[in-house]
Order: structure tokens, then sequence, then C-alpha cells
């Protein structure tokens, strides 16, 4: 397998084209932002845990039946990911009220939320990722009725498999954020599942065990990522 030239790079990885066409590398940096990239910094050792978590958990998904784009790691902070056409749409799950739910609706952050909530979001940048509805999908031609019921059901069953591993850990996987795109006429789960895109606490003392902590100021970001992936039994070199 041959790495050659970046094909795109986002705050946190970068992706690679190969010499197979339909493949590519997705290289996990320490670089870790927030605010729109308004708060930056570089940790030791986040790219690493990253890369290595998202590969135990897209495993684990794969074995539940979820389609994931993951192949394979190829070292600490690179993996061999499928080619996809992705769709510029986010859909988050969350199980308890926290970040933006809160302030857009003026909720009490904490608050367990039966059924879980269902929502999408632009993935653009620039626009700071605006939320949509599946109306917006289908006239700006990003999904087919069909291609969004995929996406939907898989992301409930990702909430499903995750919340049980997670609370098994001593943790609550309070909302998360996922991504899919098309391979070979499939849907399937693209980008990364990591602590970087979802919010875990600690299911006795509610510590923040995620990207909050950066995004907070709170510290011991790595250590938090450390802890979650030691407790879900992640080989972390």
């Amino acid at each position: 397998m041959e790495k050659r030239e970046e094909l795109y790079a986002g705050k946190a990885k970068s992706v690679y084209y190969t010499d197979e066409a339909d493949k590519l590398i997705l290289l996990f940096r320490n670089d870790t932002s927030a605010f729109d990239g308004q708060k930056v910094d570089q940790l030791d050792r986040k790219g690493m845990i990253n890369n290595r978590f998202n590969a135990f958990i897209m495993g684990l998904l794969e074995k539940e039946g979820v389609p994931t784009q993951h192949i394979k790691v190829l070292s600490d902070q690179e993996s061999l990911v499928k080619k996809l056409d992705m769709i510029p749409v986010e859909c988050v799950v969350r199980n308890i009220a926290a970040g933006s739910l809160c302030r857009r609706l003026g909720v009490e952050e904490g608050l367990d939320l039966i059924p879980p909530t269902f929502e999408l979001f632009l993935k653009n940048d620039e626009l700071h990722d605006p939320m949509i509805n599946e109306s917006h999908i289908r006239s700006f031609a990003w999904a087919e009725d069909a291609e969004i019921d995929e996406m939907k059901r898989l992301t409930f069953k990702v909430n499903e498999v995750l919340k049980a591993l997670f609370l098994d850990a001593g943790l609550l996987l309070v909302d998360f954020k996922l991504e899919f795109g098309r391979f070979d006429g499939e849907i399937v789960l693209g980008d990364e599942f990591s602590p970087d895109g979802c919010r875990l606490w600690d299911s006795e003392t509610r510590k923040k065990m995620d990207k909050d902590r950066f995004r907070q100021g709170l510290g011991g970001v790595v250590e938090a990522y450390e802890e979650v992936a030691h407790r879900l039994g992640v080989k972390l070199n």
C-alpha cells in the first residue's frame, strides 16, 4: 500500500490518496480545536488514542451489522479506510441534554431524554454546521429518501450498541455525531467515532470524559481519553 498526496486536511485528521483508487489513509493528528477553530492546541498521544479507539469501535459495530469505512490500522496514527462518496450531513443522537441543545432550548444539562432525540446538521465549517431537516436533504439532493432512512436506522443501531457498551464500562453515552457515505451502492458509516465526536460521562460522578474537557478548560483531556480506552479494553501503545 503506497501513501500518496493529501486529499483533505480537517481540524484533527488528514486524508491521503493511496495507489488503490477505492482506499484512503486516514491520519489522526494531535491537533485539537473547538468553537470552529477559535481554540486550538496540540495534545501529545491524542492522535494515537483516537486512531486505536476508532478502530476498536468500528470493529465492534461491524460485528453488530453496521457497515463501516474502517479496514485496518496501519500505524499508531494511521488507518486504511474505504473511499466513500460522503453525504454532507451529520446525524446526531442525544440521550442526555448537553451542549448546544441546552443553549438552543434552554433546558438543564443532564436531563435524560426519553426517547433520545435525533437531529440533522449540514456539515459545513464556514456556515458553522447549521441544523437542517429531512426536507432540506431532499430539496438539495444531498441524499435520497431511502438513504435518509438508512442513515437514521444505522444511527439508532449504533446508539443501542454503544450505550450498552459504555454503560458496562461505567460510562454514560450522552450524545454523538455520525457521518455516512456511499460505497458500492451501500450506506456506510464513515469518519470516526472517538471522544472527539461524542460526550461521555462517568456513570456515578458524571465527570466529563470527552472533548468537553478541552472546550471548557477542565484539563486532563488525554488522560480522560486514555481512561475511557482502558475501561473499554482498547489496546494503546
